[in-house]
């Protein structure tokens, strides 16, 4: 007898004939959505309601995503942070660099300019340090006896007298500076034409304008200027500018202090003054020179310092001419 399944397990038309019915259907369906878009609406609606499933389904993923990439653009960011701080570092470096070669060409240009202005020749020099010791005022420079440099030539800058060569070696020598308290030079007031000595005060930026007379015609901003009566340093060199005028009943000369004009302690490169002729010495000076001298003149008392300076390395030489 034939095997028939009962009717709650038939299992209807074959699976070829399915497969055949299907793919008849959706090349029917393909065929008509071509020619007259009649699927789009159905589409749109089918999208539009599996949209929530689909984000549903991708929120693991973007959720990695968005973890990953937080990571990689904080790091991102740290090493871009990193990167822009070394290079605004370096062209804050650079701007400091050309700011000091602008000074510093600009300096040298001042320095050629009065180098030709001088009138007597002159070794260009390099301020190389300043001496470990903390009771003078000196400063050693890249120039010694073997480029010219002889003792007791004075050294200037662009803005004025800088100070007097004091040791002289092969390749390099010792500078006092005009603030030193063992600096003397012979100077005059450029308005009034006084003649004088000034002197490195005890403070290392204040400069003593000594053995001026009470009633001398100098007041608060007057210039002073190298004599040029000792035979060292040129005449007309800017060396002070007075800042305070005491006059005193009591004393035979006014206490008048002075600040250089020269900034002693910025400078880089200076000029080194040849001298070989001794200039004539002016009466005038000659009598200044000799009051200055006089200890008893100055109100000091015997065995102290007077206004000459017995070490002949610091105290200006001054040299009598015909």
């Amino acid at each position: 007898m034939q095997y028939s399944p009962p009717p709650l397990f038939k299992q209807g038309p074959s699976a070829l004939a399915r497969l055949i019915c299907f793919v008849a259907l959706a090349i029917g369906l393909l065929v008509v959505d071509s020619h007259y878009n009649t699927l789009e609406r159905v589409r749109a609606v089918v999208g539009t309601a599996l949209y929530p499933v689909q984000r549903m389904m991708l929120l693991p993923r973007d959720a990695i995503l968005g973890v990953a990439g937080f990571f990689s653009t904080e790091s991102q960011l740290t090493g871009e942070n990193r990167t822009l701080r070394e290079q605004n570092l370096e062209l804050s470096v650079q701007a400091q660099r050309n700011n000091q070669l602008v000074a510093e060409n600009e300096h040298l240009r001042q320095m050629l300019a009065l180098r030709e202005r001088l009138p007597v020749p002159s070794i260009p020099a390099e301020i190389e340090y300043d001496t470990r010791d903390p009771f003078t005022q000196r400063v050693v420079i890249d120039r010694g006896t073997k480029h010219g440099v002889k003792l007791g030539a004075p050294v200037v800058t662009e803005q004025g007298l800088l100070g007097q060569v004091s040791r002289v070696f092969l390749l390099q020598s010792e500078v006092t500076l005009l603030t030193d308290k063992e600096q003397a030079v012979p100077v005059q007031v450029t308005r009034s034409g006084v003649h004088s000595v000034i002197y490195g005060g005890l403070r290392g930026d204040v400069l003593d304008l000594r053995f001026i007379p009470l009633s001398a015609d100098v007041k608060v901003g007057d210039e002073i200027a190298t004599s040029g009566l000792d035979g060292i340093y040129p005449a007309g060199l800017p060396v002070a500018r007075i800042t305070k005028v005491d006059r005193v009943s009591d004393t035979a000369f006014a206490r008048i202090l002075c600040q250089p004009v020269a900034n002693l302690r910025s400078q880089r490169q200076v000029l080194v003054l040849q001298y070989t002729t001794p200039l004539a010495l002016h009466p005038d000076a000659a009598a200044d020179l000799a009051r200055a001298s006089d200890p008893s003149a100055s109100g000091e008392k015997p065995g102290q310092k007077g206004a000459t300076r017995a070490d002949p390395k610091h105290a200006p030489a001054v040299r009598k001419g015909h």
